[in-house]
């Protein structure tokens, strides 16, 4: 039996949540196909730093959600940056004002899709778990979603499911863009709750005791992320091994933590921008992973899904209420997608600029940082030029209303 709804998300990862939350906010109902089935547990952190700007997003879809994952994460109130061993930047912030979002919060990724998931139960999100979705065809009518279980009819699609997106591929979206060569380790430990360290975001340029690799430590709710840039010639294989882990994670931290080894993961970055946000018949509207991938760094991958998502649903909405005006259908899933894609191609260019900085493959990036360095103690934003390079621009596009 076909089954029938004026809209659907597909995915149920965070991003996919967000676009639920954003439909039933505007009094649209809401039901996501998700592959896997429900309460699965996905390893590693993955998402874990999310920006203000999010949780005011958030907060204004679901009023409770920002200020609830605020609560559940940690906010690192001193940042620290080092020069080949030697400190060159630390700034001390004021702790968040009482009943405030505050800059950021630092969470496991299930914690935050444990948070949403209740959101979306509380809104009456309608969740389908193990409909793996394999093919979809759109037509000027509308979209059918075939799955392993069914088929499905609807007027829109918002396609949340990741960087391997069936939906992409089946309407024939291409990803534009290179997959950059460098590699990183990235570990997940557990904390020391009897004698954690103090919270504190700290990066290494060059660190002296893993043969000049840069090293960045990140703290997040219950733990640690450790990442690890790799040299072209290294074994990528044994260093993102526990036995390689378990050797080079003691030179940068106190030897317990190799004992809390939680996560391991060897990746290199695609640096990719979807050629467009929808289809050829405008009724599918592509968000988060699904729509582009990013190194982490500048935290702009998930803090880019949810005003996708969030775009989506609003010119979803528009879209809907002039549904029998094929021009005017049409104009609102263009806009939102056209405003999403230009976001798309200036976080990619802002997190390509991060990258750049870090890799110091560029002289003239390498000799400004080595300046930089030697000058820090005397010109502070010199430290602090070393310690923002690696995170990227923190505006956002000067022709658009998000950050992210």
């Amino acid at each position: 039996m076909v089954k029938e709804r004026d809209v659907l998300v597909i995915g149920a990862g965070p991003v996919g949540m967000t676009a639920a939350l954003a439909l039933r906010s505007k009094g649209l109902n809401a039901t996501i196909l998700e592959a896997e089935k429900e309460g699965r547990v996905r390893p590693g952190s993955r998402a874990i730093y999310i920006h203000k700007a999010t949780l005011e997003f958030l907060e204004q879809i679901s009023p409770g959600l920002g200020k609830k994952l605020a609560d559940i994460g940690i906010v690192w109130q001193v940042k620290r940056t080092f020069y080949k061993g030697e400190e060159v930047y630390k700034r001390i912030y004021e702790p968040p004002k009482p009943n405030t979002l505050p800059a950021f919060t630092s969470l496991h990724q299930h914690e935050i899709e444990k948070a949403m998931y209740d959101a979306c139960n509380k809104a009456g999100v309608e969740f389908v778990w193990e409909e793996k979705v394999t093919n979809v065809k759109t037509s000027e009518e509308g979209v059918t979603v075939e799955t392993e279980n069914g088929e499905w009819q609807t007027k829109y699609v918002i396609a949340c499911d990741g960087a391997r997106s069936v939906v992409r591929n089946s309407v024939g979206i291409k990803f534009q863009g290179p997959r950059k060569s460098d590699a990183f380790v990235v570990v997940d430990v557990a904390e020391d709750e009897e004698n954690p360290l103090p919270i504190e975001r700290v990066f290494h340029y060059q660190h002296p005791n893993v043969g000049g690799r840069n090293v960045l430590y990140v703290p997040f709710a219950g733990g640690w992320r450790i990442d690890l840039q790799l040299f072209e010639e290294d074994d990528r294989d044994y260093y993102g091994s526990e036995e390689g882990v378990r050797e080079w994670l003691p030179k940068v931290m106190d030897p317990k933590y190799a004992d809390r080894i939680t996560w391991i993961s060897t990746y290199t970055f695609y640096q990719v921008v979807a050629e467009k946000y929808t289809d050829d018949h405008h009724r599918v509207i592509l968000a988060g992973e699904a729509a582009h991938l990013f190194a982490p760094f500048g935290a702009r991958g998930l803090n880019s899904g949810v005003p996708d998502a969030i775009v989506a649903a609003e010119g979803i909405k528009k879209a809907l209420e002039v549904e029998a005006n094929e021009e005017e259908r049409r104009k609102y899933i263009r806009q939102a997608a056209e405003e999403r894609h230009k976001a798309g191609l200036w976080n990619r260019e802002c997190s390509n600029r991060a990258l750049e900085h870090i890799q110091g493959t560029n002289e003239e990036i390498k000799l400004r940082r080595e300046i930089a360095a030697f000058l820090a103690p005397h010109i502070p934003s010199l430290g602090r030029w070393l310690d923002e390079g690696p995170f990227g621009p923190r505006t956002g596009h000067p022709e658009l209303t998000t950050k992210y």
